[in-house]
């Protein structure tokens, strides 16, 4: 019996426990195997061989990201304007909440913020631009009288409609070239930084403290 290949996979297995991310691998023996095999694929494919403008000169990779990531959302919001061209949407974000509103159903007006990642002023302008726009309807709770719930109406959801043909093409060429499975594997790194993200969000920190408890409370105990 060949004892040091199971003292390699024992070995293996403590690894795995001990430092697989329980959010991306599930501690089976699936899980296992996707993370054995994650390792492997990196491990024939180091970051050396990944170049980006003023590495050479010491631009870390977190640079690079930041800048990848706003540079996609300017590409994604020029795709947006041009899917609500020559309609009645005025902005992005009156699509994303109607789009909250069917997929998810009615919420109070600070759910639907929230669920937005946008100020309260900011959110509260667009929700009244949907409601003048009979798009979207208010009601008192039956919870909290102090709060409304916001409802998609049939108008909504027909203007929704109207240009949802259009907006799903918009989706389509932010992703680009992509394959299926670089997809999900986008998907997947996206999910583990929203997650990460969604938890510093939820404390609602003041921007004086938000970078320092960030990055101590959040950033440093999480590596």
């Amino acid at each position: 019996m060949n004892y040091q290949l199971i003292k390699e996979v024992i070995h293996l297995m403590e690894n795995f426990e001990l430092n697989a991310d329980s959010k991306s691998y599930t501690k089976d023996l699936s899980g296992f195997k996707r993370w054995i095999y994650d390792a492997e694929k990196e491990a024939h494919n180091p970051s050396n061989d990944i170049d980006w403008e003023g590495k050479e000169n010491g631009r870390s990779p977190d640079s690079e990201i930041n800048t990848l990531i706003v540079h996609m959302n300017r590409y994604a919001k020029t795709y947006s304007r041009s899917a609500i061209h020559d309609s009645a949407f005025s902005t992005q974000e009156d699509f994303i909440y109607l789009i909250n509103l069917k997929a998810f159903g009615s919420m109070t007006k600070t759910e639907l913020i929230k669920r937005n990642l946008q100020e309260k002023p900011v959110g509260m302008q667009i929700i009244n631009r949907l409601i003048g726009q009979g798009w979207i309807q208010q009601s008192d709770s039956i919870a909290d009288k102090r709060s409304k719930i916001i409802s998609i109406t049939a108008k909504g959801i027909e203007a929704l409609e109207d240009i949802m043909g259009k907006i799903r093409q918009a989706s389509q060429i932010v992703t680009g070239n992509l394959s299926d499975t670089e997809k999900m594997q986008l998907i997947k790194i996206l999910q583990k930084l929203d997650r990460f993200h969604q938890a510093i969000y939820a404390k609602n920190i003041e921007p004086d403290q938000l970078i320092h408890i960030a990055y101590n409370d959040f950033l440093l105990k999480n590596n």
